[in-house]
């Protein structure tokens, strides 16, 4: 079951609730619906890395637990705030300025751990909370063309 609270008149945050699974297609079709259509390809494979991660590696694909995506458009920036009901990990506390994302990359043996350099690959920004339960990512987008007022 997914619970959608789409932004109220005069709020900027909507929320999509919906329990642990791996079929996401209908879930980031919601997330993206408002997204310019240049972006979406990318920014549905960075969301759908994160909440994979949130429903298999947080929940561990537990329909009694649940994942929690706000999302909101706020001054030119996509905002995601993806929550499970994990135990957490240890996030990486390096800052994200001037880090190359293919840092992030395991050894070509393993068969996990490439989401984290997708993320930062994608996102201008991407940060957890100190659990490791919740992940905040961001997506600049140009500014607006305004018309310029002639005198």
């Amino acid at each position: 079951m997914i619970t959608i609270s789409l932004r109220p008149t005069g709020r900027n945050w909507g929320t999509i609730s919906f329990a642990s699974t791996l079929y996401l297609c209908p879930i980031l079709d919601l997330l993206l619906a408002e997204i310019p259509g240049k972006l979406q390809a990318e920014l549905r494979l960075g969301l759908q890395e994160a909440l994979v991660n949130a429903a298999k590696h947080g929940n561990n694909l537990d329909p009694g637990k649940r994942v929690v995506v706000r999302f909101s458009l706020i001054d030119n920036q996509y905002w995601w705030i993806i929550s499970d009901q994990g135990s957490g990990f240890v996030p990486c506390s390096t800052s994200d300025i001037d880090i190359d994302p293919t840092e992030y990359l395991p050894p070509d043996e393993s068969e996990n751990g490439r989401g984290m350099c997708i993320l930062h690959q994608i996102f201008d920004q991407v940060q957890w909370n100190s659990k490791g339960t919740e992940l905040r990512l961001c997506k600049q987008i140009e500014n607006r063309n305004r018309l310029a007022l002639r005198r």
